[in-house]
C-alpha cells in the first residue's frame, strides 16, 4: 500500500513538472496555430437565439447521469476568495439538495491554485493545484485559472460528463438545468466581449483559415457549460493563448483585465466549440435590477445607494455594498439591508449573503 502510494505521488510530481515545463516553452515560443481539436458538428442553429432546432431527448437513468455537470470554481487562498468560495458552496449545497428532476448539478470542486492546502478542506470538496512558475503571471493572478484548470481535468476523476465553470462571487439562487446540448457549451454573453471589435488583435491567435471571426463567441470562461472531453482540449489551449496573449504588449493594452477571457473564448473556438448564449444564466447587481429566470447572481459591481434608494455609482453610497470592502477581512453576520427603493437583486444578494454567514459554522465573526 505503502509503494502504491509512492508511486502515485511521483507520478503525480512528474506530471506537474512536465506541464510546468510546457508551458515555460509556451510563454517564450511563438503560438502554434495547429490546435488539436474537433471539427465543429454538424447540426442546424437558430441564428436569432442560438439554440439547436432538434434535440435528441431521453428519459432513462442513464441519460439524466449523462447530462449531470460538475460545477468547478478556481480560488486563491486570499481570505477575499476564501469567504466568496464559503458563501458560494453554501448556496449551491442548499440550492442542489432543494433542485428536481431538471437540476444538472452534480459535484463541486474548489480548484485552490495556491500549491497547498487550507483549513477549508473539510469544509469545501477541494483540489489542490500548483500556482504558475514565480513571475509567469506578469502579475496577472487571473493567468492562474486556466493553468489550475489543465491540471485538474489531467489529475482528477471528475463522474460527471459536463463541467460548470462558476467564479467564488457566484451565488446560486436556483437550480441550473443542463444548459449545453449537442456538441455546444452554453455560456454567458458579456457586452464587452467584442471579437467585431477586436479583430485585427484576434487574428494573431485565431487565423483567417480557422473562419470569420464571428465563430468566436462573445464570452469569457464562466459561467459555462461545456462537455468534459471538449474541454480537456480546450484547456491547454486556453492556458498557452492566454499566456501568449499576455505576453504580446499590443493585445495585454487592448484586452487588460478581460484578456483571460477573450483567451478562453478564443480557445473554444479554434476547437470548433461553439455556445449556446443564455442572457438569463446570470444576473449583475446593481445594473440588472429583477431576478426574474436568472441562475447565477454574479456581485462583481460595488452597490451605492443613497438612504432613499437612490444608485450613486462611482461614488461611495450612504448604504453599500462590495465585494473589495472585504479584500482582507470576511464580511461581517447580519450585515445590515439596503434602505427602501434598492432594486430586488441587490436585497436578495444581502439576504443571501447573511443567510451563508448565519448558517456557515465558524465564521470569522
Amino acid at each position: 500500500m505503502g509503494c502504491g502510494n509512492l508511486f502515485f505521488t511521483i507520478l503525480i510530481t512528474f506530471s506537474v513538472a512536465l506541464i510546468t515545463y510546457n508551458i515555460i516553452i509556451s510563454a517564450n515560443a511563438p503560438l502554434k496555430q495547429d490546435f488539436p481539436g474537433p471539427s465543429r458538428p454538424s447540426i442546424k442553429v437558430d441564428p436569432l437565439i442560438k439554440m439547436p432546432l432538434h434535440r435528441k431527448s431521453s428519459s432513462s437513468e442513464e441519460s439524466k447521469k449523462r447530462l449531470l455537470f460538475h460545477t468547478a470554481v478556481t480560488a486563491s487562498d486570499s481570505v477575499y476568495n476564501t469567504w466568496q468560495c464559503r458563501v458560494m458552496y453554501y448556496w449551491f449545497k442548499k440550492v442542489r439538495d432543494e433542485g428536481g428532476d431538471e437540476s444538472g448539478m452534480g459535484g463541486f470542486t474548489r480548484i485552490l491554485h495556491s500549491g497547498k492546502p487550507d483549513q477549508f478542506m473539510d469544509e469545501i470538496p477541494t483540489f489542490v493545484a500548483q500556482p504558475l512558475p514565480a513571475g509567469m503571471d506578469q502579475g496577472y493572478i487571473v493567468l492562474n485559472r486556466p493553468w489550475a484548470f489543465v491540471q485538474w481535468l489531467q489529475q482528477a476523476d471528475i463522474k460527471e460528463d459536463y463541467i460548470l465553470m462558476s467564479e467564488p462571487d457566484h451565488i446560486i439562487v436556483k437550480p441550473i438545468p443542463n444548459l449545453a446540448r449537442d456538441g455546444l457549451g452554453a455560456a454567458f454573453p458579456f457586452f464587452y466581449i467584442e471579437p467585431k471589435k477586436y479583430e485585427t488583435v484576434l487574428r494573431k491567435y485565431f487565423p483567417k483559415e480557422k473562419g470569420p471571426i464571428s465563430n468566436i463567441d462573445p464570452i469569457g470562461n464562466s459561467p459555462v457549460i461545456v462537455g468534459k472531453e471538449f474541454l480537456k482540449k480546450i484547456a491547454p489551449t486556453w492556458m498557452n493563448v492566454s499566456l501568449a496573449m499576455k505576453k504580446d504588449p499590443e493585445t495585454d493594452k487592448a484586452f487588460g483585465w478581460v484578456l483571460e477571457m477573450y483567451a478562453y473564448a478564443v480557445a473554444s473556438a479554434l476547437h470548433g466549440v461553439r455556445n449556446i448564449l443564455h442572457k438569463d444564466f446570470m444576473i449583475q447587481p446593481p445594473w440588472d435590477k429583477e431576478i426574474g429566470k436568472t441562475y447565477i447572481i454574479h456581485y462583481t459591481y460595488g452597490c451605492d445607494y443613497t438612504m432613499k434608494g437612490e444608485l450613486t455609482y462611482g461614488k461611495i453610497g450612504e448604504w453599500r455594498f462590495d465585494k473589495r470592502s472585504y479584500d482582507k477581512v470576511a464580511p461581517p453576520k447580519n450585515l445590515t439591508l439596503p434602505p427602501p427603493g434598492v432594486p430586488e437583486s441587490v436585497v436578495t444578494l444581502v439576504k443571501m449573503v447573511n443567510e451563508a454567514t448565519a448558517n456557515i459554522p465558524n465564521w470569522w465573526s
